[in-house]
C-alpha cells in the first residue's frame, strides 16, 4: 500500500472542487431552464368540482359558478388568509380573504380605495346593499378599468374581510354576471375550520 504525501493531500480541494462546481452548475442550470420548462408544462387553469364548496381561506367557501375554471397562477389558500381566482369564459372572478378588524363601511371604503388607486379604474354608480344565502350581509357596487368593466363586493365575517372582484368585456360581463352573482350569494363562514 503506498503512502500519502504532503503534496497530494494539498491537491486534494482542488481534485474535488471541480465535481462540486459541475454540481452546483447543473443545480443552477436546472433552476434556472428546467424550472420554467415544468411550470409551462403545468396548466394554469385547473377544474372545479362543479356544485362543490371551495375554500378560500380564514374559514370561508364558496361554490363557484357552472363552467368556471381555477387559475392557479392567482390562487392562494391559506388558514388565516386566501385568494381565489375563476375564470368564467373570458371573465375573472377573484375572491380575497384576510384579517380585519373594521366593520362593512370601513371594509367598503377599503375596497373602493384599492379600486381607484389602480392607474384607469374609476367607480361607477352607488353602491347597493346585498347579502348571501348563509346570511353575511354586504355592500356591492361596479367599477370601469378601460375597456373592461368590473363588479365588486365586500362582506365582514368573524374578523375577517372578503373581497369580491369579477371583470370583464361589458358583453362577456352582462351575461354570466347572473351565474358569478348566484355564485357570490354562496359565500359561507364555516365555524368548524
Amino acid at each position: 500500500m503506498g503512502r500519502v504525501t504532503r503534496r497530494q493531500l494539498t491537491d486534494l480541494p482542488g481534485t474535488l472542487g471541480l465535481p462540486i462546481a459541475l454540481v452546483l452548475a447543473s443545480i443552477l442550470a436546472f433552476l434556472a431552464w428546467g424550472l420554467p420548462v415544468l411550470d409551462r408544462a403545468v396548466p394554469a387553469e385547473q377544474p372545479v368540482a362543479s356544485g362543490e364548496p371551495y375554500r378560500v381561506g380564514a374559514g370561508i367557501t364558496v361554490v363557484p359558478p357552472p363552467g368556471a375554471t381555477l387559475d392557479v397562477t392567482g390562487t392562494r389558500p391559506g388558514d388565516d388568509r386566501g385568494t381565489v381566482l375563476f375564470r368564467v369564459g373570458q371573465v375573472r372572478y377573484t375572491i380575497e380573504v384576510g384579517p380585519f378588524a373594521g366593520d362593512l363601511t370601513a371594509a367598503a371604503v377599503r375596497l373602493r380605495q384599492r379600486i381607484t388607486g389602480i392607474s384607469g379604474h374609476q367607480i361607477t354608480g352607488t353602491q347597493l346593499a346585498v347579502s348571501t344565502a348563509g346570511g353575511l350581509a354586504g355592500i356591492q357596487g361596479g367599477y370601469t378599468a378601460g375597456d373592461r368593466d368590473g363588479r365588486y363586493a365586500v362582506f365582514v365575517a368573524q374578523g375577517s374581510i372578503i373581497e369580491v372582484m369579477v371583470s370583464g368585456d361589458d358583453g362577456d360581463l352582462t351575461s354570466l354576471l347572473p351565474v358569478i352573482d348566484a355564485s357570490t350569494r354562496t359565500l359561507r363562514y364555516e365555524t368548524s375550520r
